[in-house]
């Protein structure tokens, strides 16, 4: 299923969050990078520790140059919804913020 990111630095991010890889997932951001969630302004750290607990179990369509996946998620807590993530990168490749959100359709 992630074989079709495009992007190798959005791949390697996302590699780790399906597998629960909380330090390879760290090491793919900043040290302080901006989360936001339908726009609204979260905390990186608390969103970090739903690894293990959140997943995509589908991907539906990657876009914004392979910055962007967009496919069914599921949450132990909220259920299966159709989600976003957006992530934009800093000078040296590593995220600096990431936006999450439900994505229409």
């Amino acid at each position: 299923m992630l074989e079709t990111i495009t992007d190798p630095n959005v791949r390697a991010a996302l590699t780790a969050w399906q597998n629960n890889d909380k330090p390879s997932w760290l090491s793919c951001f900043s040290d302080a990078p901006d989360l936001y969630d339908d726009g609204n302004r979260r905390d990186f750290a608390e969103f970090t520790n739903a690894i293990g607990t959140e997943r995509f179990v589908s991907i539906d369509r990657i876009e914004d140059d392979g910055r962007t996946v967009i496919g069914q998620f599921h949450s132990d807590q909220w259920g299966d919804f159709r989600t976003y993530f957006t992530f934009t990168p800093g000078p040296d490749g590593r995220f600096t913020r990431l936006d999450i959100g439900q994505a229409a359709g």
